[in-house]
């Protein structure tokens, strides 16, 4: 056989063997991305809610977190509705339902502080927004001291993806005194990632 039948199938196998690496790989990439999404969804939605809490403190006034759903995933509009499972978020004074597109503003409603479209990677996630007693919230208010008030105040933000399999799913806690952490139900003991009782359900 000359050289270039050598070449030849070097060449093929250099292929194949590429094909069987790239397929092996795959599924981990798919776990990797849909990870990703969960981990930036609640990363946000922390950042949310602590621009919520700082900046009651800073107005020394009651300011709140909402969660909403837009049919736009990439910009917020005039069609957004307050939700327990929107995986988009406003900081407004008042409510934001049908006044998401409106400015940031310490005198026009909603009084927006910040907002956060889902994004496209927002279609495939699953949020759920609980209360203290388990019931669904769609918002969390903080006052003038940084603490939460209100009875029906959000307390657990459950961020999943909806193909449960190779994910895994994150919580972000809000504790009565107004402390924001993500944290993670599979973990368990003395673990700084654990999640605060009534937060902690894998489902």
């Amino acid at each position: 056989m000359n050289q270039r039948g050598f070449t030849l199938i070097e060449g093929v196998i250099t292929i194949v063997i590429a094909g069987l690496l790239i397929a092996a790989a795959l599924p981990n990439a798919s776990d990797w991305i849909r990870n990703s999404r969960i981990r930036a969804a609640a990363d946000s939605m922390q950042i949310g809610l602590q621009q919520a809490r700082n900046e009651a403190v800073r107005r020394n006034t009651t300011v709140s977190f909402w969660l909403v759903t837009d049919p736009d995933p990439t910009a917020l509009t005039n069609g957004c509705k307050v939700s327990s499972t929107g995986s988009a978020w406003v900081v407004s004074v008042v409510s934001p339902e049908d006044g998401c597109a409106s400015e940031p503003s310490t005198t026009t409603a909603p009084m927006i502080v910040a907002k956060q479209p889902s994004g496209n990677g927002g279609s495939g996630l699953s949020v759920s927004a609980l209360d203290s007693t388990g019931t669904a919230a769609t918002q969390v208010t903080f006052n003038g001291f940084g603490q939460v008030t209100g009875a029906t105040s959000i307390s657990c933000i459950k961020v999943a993806n909806t193909t449960t399999a190779g994910s895994r799913p994150l919580r972000v806690a809000i504790s009565s005194a107004g402390q924001v952490r993500a944290c993670d139900p599979a973990v368990t003991g003395s673990d700084p990632r654990v999640c605060l009782p009534g937060c902690d359900s894998s489902t």
